[in-house]
């Protein structure tokens, strides 16, 4: 069900977990309004409770990644001039023929990774040293891709051979070498600011020449782990400038089982604020620039 459309009054391609997909024509170009809500989602769930401002600063935080990465990739944005009515969360965008893959990059031994990690000393197929803790940087950043799963299922981590199965050793190895590459230049920009990138992910789609375009959204706290540098402790619980606060309250304070059917209960205020403090103070050390609400 859609946010925006009684405002927009454009057709309808897609509603996801966060963001909303319009058809538009940008100059006689079948194109896409792509518009980012206020959801959160965890544990494979759209919570029932917003997070202000959220849609709009990740996407001003994609779009000032868009500049820092031009130079390696190109990426799917077409125009910022938008409606009104969705101006500063949304952007005009190609379309594209999307490859069904997410694109992960890990420099830091965390989450399912560090759960697979501790059964098989491997993360999606790559070995990995003994006696590694939850939080060390591995002794190189890592592909690890998963296959996109429906809304309300967990996406499957696979190894590359999977993916070369799939879609060709040939696409696989521009996925995995182009990821590898976006991610060291990423991780090394947030270094600069203080940041530690541990892990993010990544979408590709292809134009009809088969040209590889980033697309969808780009190393925000919605798709990567940002930790503190300063805090840094292997093997403790890192401070995070993403939504595993949001996880944590849910799985450790708030007594609701996620392994139920039932729906996760709503935020309390404090944890809406303090999501929202965590979201801006990624975009403020990233980006160098207060974010403006508009």
């Amino acid at each position: 069900m859609s946010q925006y459309g009684h405002l927009l009054n454009l057709p309808l391609r897609h509603a996801g977990k966060v963001r909303e997909l319009y058809d538009v024509e940008v100059d006689g170009v079948p194109s896409i309004l792509m518009v980012a809500t206020d959801n959160i989602s965890a544990y494979d769930h759209v919570l029932s409770t917003l997070i202000p401002d959220k849609g709009a600063i990740l996407t001003q935080l994609s779009l000032w990644w868009f500049g820092q990465l031009e130079d390696l990739v190109d990426n799917h944005v077409v125009s910022t001039d938008v409606p009104e009515a969705v101006a500063g969360r949304a952007t005009l965008v190609e379309s594209l023929d999307m490859v069904e893959v997410e694109c992960v990059a890990r420099g830091y031994l965390t989450g399912s990774g560090w759960s697979e990690y501790q059964e098989s000393r491997t993360v999606c197929g790559v070995p990995l040293p003994e006696g590694l803790r939850d939080g060390d940087k591995l002794p190189e950043p890592i592909f690890t891709p998963a296959i996109k799963a429906p809304m309300g299922e967990h996406d499957m981590n696979v190894d590359y051979a999977t993916i070369a199965g799939i879609h060709g050793e040939e696409l696989a190895s521009q996925l995995r070498d182009l990821t590898l590459r976006i991610y060291a230049r990423a991780a090394e920009i947030a270094a600069g600011r203080g940041i530690i990138l541990a892990d993010t992910k990544f979408e590709f789609g292809r134009r009809a020449d088969g040209t590889l375009v980033l697309a969808d959204e780009v190393l925000t706290p919605d798709s990567s782990r940002f930790w503190d540098a300063g805090l840094w402790a292997p093997g403790e619980s890192l401070p995070s400038f993403d939504k595993q606060y949001v996880r944590d309250w849910l799985a450790k304070e708030s007594g609701w089982d996620k392994a139920s059917d039932t729906p996760p209960p709503a935020l309390p205020d404090e944890v809406v604020q303090a999501t929202r403090s965590r979201y801006l103070e990624a975009y403020r050390r990233l980006t160098g620039s207060e974010f403006e609400a508009r």
